[in-house]
């Protein structure tokens, strides 16, 4: 199996990580969550266009929809021949290149790197019983939202809810691993935009469900003292096991271009590289004050 479109790619993402306040312009999907994520509040450009004069119009009206929301106008962009165009319109308004994002993809059915491979510890997520340890569930746990957010998370409670409701925004499954006395280690997350809602974790796919659909690996985010002691392996391979179990034709994950120690960990479970996207970023604009 090749790897699915770009353009499947971005609707995937787009459903696995919704923002509650969108709207659609020009064939852009604006998104905004309170600034939480700038993946949930960048522009989707779903339909890059190729006139100039046309994407020009969209900026503008993208521009006054952040204002009035109080946030900057950030893109979301892959890096590929249908946004060159819309790139260069960036480049030319001074749109700063940030967050470059590796997009990484996984055949179910594919083999994982050979146990001889320069990657250690191959997984093979051909077993469909839960990995030992990990806890599963269908709601984040306040111990999962608080490891999390430790690792990952900016802001306090306010922005720590917003996150909670992009995360419960689709069907998914949180997965959990304790170090030895007892407290939250790693955590890891399944979403499943294809899923209806409330289908018990290990069961296979309920009519309807996601068989045959695609799952995205989100939230990867081991303690800091409790790295580098096979725990973000334990969790990956139990959501890999949950997806078997689900009846999943594959995967997609992101992880960003400078993390290469979580590249070699994908790259041992089967996954590959289907594309690269950045964040384009409106450079505030200065006003001069005083006399």
């Amino acid at each position: 199996m090749t790897a699915p479109a770009l353009r499947d790619l971005e609707s995937l993402m787009d459903a696995a990580w919704p923002a509650p306040d969108r709207s659609e312009s020009n064939g852009w999907v604006l998104r905004a969550a309170e600034g939480v994520t700038q993946r949930a509040n960048s522009v989707w450009p779903r339909e890059p266009g190729s006139d100039p004069h046309a994407q020009y119009a969209a900026l503008r009206e993208a521009r006054l929809w952040y204002r009035d929301r109080r946030l900057p106008l950030i893109f979301q962009l892959f890096d590929d021949p249908r946004t060159a165009g819309l790139h260069s319109v960036l480049d030319a308004g001074g749109f700063t290149r940030q967050s470059e994002t590796l997009v990484m993809w996984h055949n179910a059915g594919a083999k994982p790197a050979s146990a001889d491979s320069a990657v250690p510890h191959p997984l093979v997520p051909e077993s469909h019983a839960p990995e030992s340890g990990v806890e599963l569930s269908t709601e984040p746990s306040p111990e999962w939202l608080e490891l999390w957010w430790q690792v990952d998370g900016r802001g306090g409670p306010a922005e720590l809810a917003a996150a909670r409701g992009i995360l419960t925004g689709c069907p998914s499954v949180f997965a959990l691993v304790r170090s030895d006395d007892g407290v939250p280690a790693a955590v890891g997350r399944l979403a499943l935009p294809a899923e209806k809602p409330a289908v018990p974790v290990h069961t296979s796919a309920a009519p309807g469900g996601a068989a045959g659909g695609w799952g995205g690996l989100y939230c990867m985010a081991t303690r800091p003292d409790a790295r580098r002691r096979g725990h973000a392996r334990g969790i990956l391979q139990a959501l890999l096991n949950e997806g078997a179990a689900r009846q999943l034709a594959g995967y997609w994950l992101l992880v960003t271009a400078a993390n290469s120690g979580a590249q070699q960990l994908y790259a041992a479970a089967g996954f590959s590289e289907a594309g690269r996207y950045l964040y384009r970023q409106d450079r505030p604009k200065r006003h001069l004050t005083g006399c």
